[in-house]
């Protein structure tokens, strides 16, 4: 990519994945993005968990009746889980890393998905219970990966939602 818009203009949801193995070299460049991304006070309040295990993958893909289908052919997925007692602002520093490893993703030519989990307890007790994640953690979001068995169109720039910017008031 030549620039930040362009890669933002590439990056989309993608949900069918070839079954190509993603490089340890790749996730660490990720996960590196992730650390990288802003938090309230430094606070960094989250941990990711890595998921390789194709059975821990597939039975992800069962943690939500729609949105979860992705894990089916994912060849990994980051668990994005927070500690909600270190900062008021946990779900937006989780969210901002999150958006650091799906740009990450696209700019290392793989093919990622967010698949939303707090606030639907079974899913987050599917996934603590397949990850071992201790109970004080809140899990966001679950980011799976791979390399794309699916193509999307960029977006166009000539329909954007331009009516969506203000200036200076609603």
């Amino acid at each position: 990519m030549d620039s930040f818009e362009q890669l933002c203009q590439h990056r989309r949801s993608i949900r069918k994945y070839t079954n190509r193995p993603v490089e340890q070299e790749k996730i660490d460049y990720m996960l590196r993005c992730a650390l990288m991304a802003p938090s309230s006070k430094r606070t960094n309040p989250w941990e990711f968990i890595v998921v390789r295990d194709e059975a821990k993958l597939r039975a992800m893909a069962g943690c939500r009746t729609y949105g979860s289908q992705m894990f089916e052919t994912a060849m990994a997925a980051i668990v994005i889980a927070l500690d909600t007692s270190l900062t008021d602002a946990w779900m937006a520093d989780g969210a901002i890393a999150a958006e650091h490893l799906l740009l990450a993703a696209e700019e290392q030519g793989l093919g990622a998905c967010w698949c939303h989990v707090y606030c639907r307890e079974a899913s987050e007790e599917l996934i603590k219970g397949l990850c071992d994640i201790p109970e004080n953690l809140t899990i966001l979001c679950v980011i799976s990966l791979g390399y794309k068995d699916e193509e999307r169109k960029n977006y166009d720039l000539e329909k954007l939602k331009y009516e969506k910017i203000h200036n200076e008031k609603y």
